[in-house]
């Protein structure tokens, strides 16, 4: 897939290890993190090779870990915690073939776009809408379409959205301050209950250095099968 996007839109490495960069700095202010370290470009480059392009630095770990939420109906949090003021206003599934040769381009994740799709007509909102997203960077160039097939920016331009600072702290539309699978960690089974803990903590205001001041609307996004397939949750802090 990453040999694909070089082809198809000019990207290299160097913008692939940029998404590892800004996550470990994420990362590196989240005491929960298994990787809570800074790195640089010249540490991605020079990591070793796992299956070309994609280098050490530029993969998650598979990590230890654990993540939990008490879910309940707006009625009973009504009742019992009447100071709740976030929640879930969309869930959406859908797959693919987990066949590579049989999907329509490997540039992006079809499950993604179409379940992106029904979780902003679910919520009533836009792309555009989103403050923050946590989403399933497995890899560093998971993280690139990831933006794109979310509508985040147009196909093609996700390197130029993350090398402008857009995605990182600060930025207008923060993604992984978490520190992402990539720096946060990688627990398989708990990483989409994880996604969904920090938007939690992010809209609750209360991720101290690394939260992000315009936290209201939250977008989580977990995938599987190499993108066989992906489930999308939006977390919105309600009046």
């Amino acid at each position: 897939m990453a040999k694909k996007y070089f082809s198809e839109f000019g990207a290299d490495e160097e913008d692939l290890a940029f998404v590892s960069v800004k996550n470990h700095f994420h990362a590196s202010l989240n005491d929960r993190a298994h990787l809570p370290f800074e790195i640089n470009i010249k540490q991605v480059m020079e990591s070793t090779s796992v299956a070309d392009p994609l280098k050490l630095l530029d993969c998650s770990p598979v990590s230890d870990g654990a993540a939990g939420v008490f879910l309940s109906s707006p009625k009973f949090a009504q009742k019992y915690a009447p100071d709740t003021k976030i929640f879930i206003t969309a869930s959406a599934i859908a797959t693919d073939t987990l066949n590579l040769s049989k999907r329509d381009n490997l540039t992006g994740l079809k499950a993604t776009q179409i379940a992106s799709k029904q979780a902003y007509e679910q919520a009533g909102i836009k792309s555009r809408d989103i403050n923050l997203a946590e989403v399933h960077d497995c890899f560093s160039i998971a993280e690139i379409m990831a933006v794109e097939d979310l509508g985040f920016c147009k196909k093609g331009e996700a390197v130029l959205f993350e090398t402008s600072g857009t995605t990182k702290l600060g930025g207008k539309l923060p993604i992984n301050l978490s520190g992402g699978l990539k720096a946060c960690g990688h627990p398989i089974g708990a990483t989409g209950v994880k996604q969904i803990v920090e938007l939690f903590n992010q809209l609750n205001h209360t991720c101290g250095p690394r939260q992000t001041p315009l936290a209201n609307i939250g977008l989580a996004q977990n995938i599987g099968g190499t993108g066989g397939t992906a489930v999308i949750h939006i977390l919105q802090k309600l009046p």
